[in-house]
């Protein structure tokens, strides 16, 4: 479960959020503006909340009245990001081993093959990031990202940068993912991708909550 009570005042923007997520995939929608990235940054541990609370399942990340701060690296919460952000230098294999390293997580063949298998990207190991089509470069970050045995996965706008074949490529993997079991918070202000992935939303509209429940509370947007 996810537990999120903060406010974080940012120049002239305020953020004020609480809500409580047990669903599978969290769908976090508003436009653009709405503070949807900075809640996800906060929950990353990225960026602090002035005042609240942040928990994941039975573990406080946050908790600023008893001065709690998770760093992000301790946290085990996976983060894609609408560019993808893959290492140009480094070949697919190895910036799908990097998050696993970077958390020192010892190496684990069957998940690897289990990951590549699921994204379909085990035939792209040996190509470099500036090889990669846009949404072959998005399913190597999710890899990324898994490969890390993440918690939670956050994902920002991952196909808001793709065009809509690209977004129609990716949907079916975001679904793959859902469906096992993977607990993902993701952000969007494209109402019809949520209606496919999301379990449960929350409505952002200027740093507020406006609106929490099921896929129907799009049809409020």
């Amino acid at each position: 479960m996810l537990r999120v009570d903060v406010t974080k005042q940012l120049g002239e923007f305020s953020l004020e959020a609480s809500f409580e997520s047990q669903g599978r995939v969290t769908g976090l929608f508003g436009a653009s503006g709405a503070g949807k990235t900075s809640l996800i940054n906060m929950i990353a541990g990225l960026l602090r909340p002035d005042r609240g609370i942040i928990a994941l399942d039975d573990e406080t990340l946050d908790d600023t009245s008893a001065g709690v701060h998770v760093p992000p690296h301790r946290r085990r919460i996976g983060y894609v990001f609408q560019d993808a952000r893959l290492l140009p230098h480094l070949d697919v294999r190895q910036n799908l081993d990097y998050g696993r390293r970077m958390n020192r997580l010892a190496a684990d063949p069957a998940q690897f093959t289990r990951i590549t298998d699921l994204l379909d990207i085990g035939h792209l190991l040996d190509r470099r990031p500036g090889k990669l089509s846009g949404g072959e470069r998005q399913r190597v970050a999710l890899g990324r990202a898994l490969l890390s045995k993440p918690r939670l996965l956050l994902l920002d706008e991952p196909l808001g940068s793709l065009d809509e074949g690209r977004k129609e490529e990716i949907l079916p993997y975001l679904v793959r993912l859902r469906d096992e079991g993977i607990p993902m918070v993701y952000v969007s202000h494209d109402a019809a991708e949520l209606r496919q992935l999301a379990t449960q939303i929350v409505m952002l509209k200027r740093g507020r909550v406006t609106a929490l429940g099921g896929v129907k509370v799009l049809t409020q947007a």
